[in-house]
């Protein structure tokens, strides 16, 4: 496989919705963020069928350094959102399941203000 085809088959992609999901999380575009996600699938889903070549090991290392990059971001945001929502009152995921195979929840209320 060839540089060039390196550059614009599924890896090109995948570098490319990689990018693209960190312009997302850093403008905290949701939108964007959907989409970036949607074409980092179809590229990892491309890359599995036409597996890269031994000599894209360099490569692939980057793409998987730049993908925890983002996943760090994204945990970022998630703890910025659930800080809000538990400071609004709202219901926060635990993030398990009870014994009956549902998500679980925690209630925190909080008064904003005093009538």
């Amino acid at each position: 496989m060839s540089t060039a085809t390196l550059e614009h088959g599924p890896l090109g992609a995948l570098e490319q919705a990689l990018q693209e999901e960190r312009r997302a999380l850093l403008d905290n575009d949701v939108m964007a963020l959907l989409a970036s996600t949607e074409a980092k699938v179809r590229a990892l889903r491309q890359a599995e069928a036409h597996p890269p070549p031994a000599a894209a090991a360099a490569r692939l290392d980057a793409l998987r350094r730049l993908n925890q990059a983002n996943g760090v971001l994204l945990a970022r945001r998630r703890r910025e959102v659930d800080w809000a929502l538990r400071h609004l009152g709202r219901v926060e995921s635990t993030g398990t399941y009870n014994a009956a195979g549902l998500a679980g929840t925690r209630a925190h209320g909080r008064s904003l203000a005093v009538v």
